[in-house]
């Protein structure tokens, strides 16, 4: 009998390029707020919560702000990211993601995503991979950002799974260090030297093989 693991990706950035519509929603709003935004100070953003995102830009601009002001700002940097994500499709889905689901929904196994992202559900029906998933785990759903592990630990909640046997996709350090805190298997999609916390390091999807996939499975 084939083991049960459960799967659980990030959205932005290892599933769907999102994370450079986030990028020019955020970049939009500062230059509004007269603070300089850089694909730097972007790195600082990855994988945490949208309000805490606000809190960093602000700090780059030394700005104070009422909480009705920081609601206004969040609303305003959602309709532009809104805006740019309304026509994505299947061909938004960053390389070789689409095979590693096909083979662990063949190989059945659980899939799941993980994300702090507030609009994961549209994204996953624009780009048609819903049925990939068996369980959805969002900003939506959860009250600590990562490193937490809160969003991981829900994640294979809701499929039945123990967190030793579930194994993290993330392109974030926050999110690396969430799984490693949850006990989970970390696996870094993106630059090694920023994801160097990862029990294992791809650059894409399209280096991880049918047998690296295999060997998660059985282990």
């Amino acid at each position: 009998m084939t083991n049960k693991k459960a799967f659980i990706f990030d959205l932005d950035g290892v599933i769907v390029d999102t994370a450079r519509y986030h990028f020019l929603a955020w970049q939009k709003l500062a230059q509004q707020l007269g603070i300089e935004f850089t694909p730097e100070h972007n790195e600082h953003l990855k994988g945490v919560s949208r309000v805490r995102s606000l809190e960093i830009i602000l700090n780059l601009g030394s700005i104070q702000a009422s909480q009705e002001e920081k609601d206004k700002w969040l609303f305003d940097k959602n309709e532009l990211y809104l805006s740019y994500i309304v026509d994505m499709d299947q061909s938004e889905l960053l390389p070789g993601v689409l095979d590693v689901l096909k083979f662990l929904k063949v190989n059945n196994q659980y899939i799941a995503l993980g994300s702090a992202s507030k609009n994961a559900r549209p994204i996953l029906e624009k780009t048609d991979i819903m049925q990939y998933f068996d369980a959805v785990v969002d900003g939506n759903d959860v009250t600590n950002a990562k490193p937490d592990p809160e969003v991981f630990l829900r994640a294979c909640q809701l499929v039945f799974v123990a967190p030793d046997d579930s194994i993290v996709f993330e392109d974030s350090l926050a999110g690396i260090q969430a799984a490693n805190s949850a006990r989970m298997k970390s696996i870094g999609i993106g630059d090694k030297e920023i994801l160097h916390e990862a029990e294992f390091n791809f650059p894409d999807f399209t280096r991880i093989n049918e047998q690296f996939l295999r060997s998660l499975i059985d282990a």
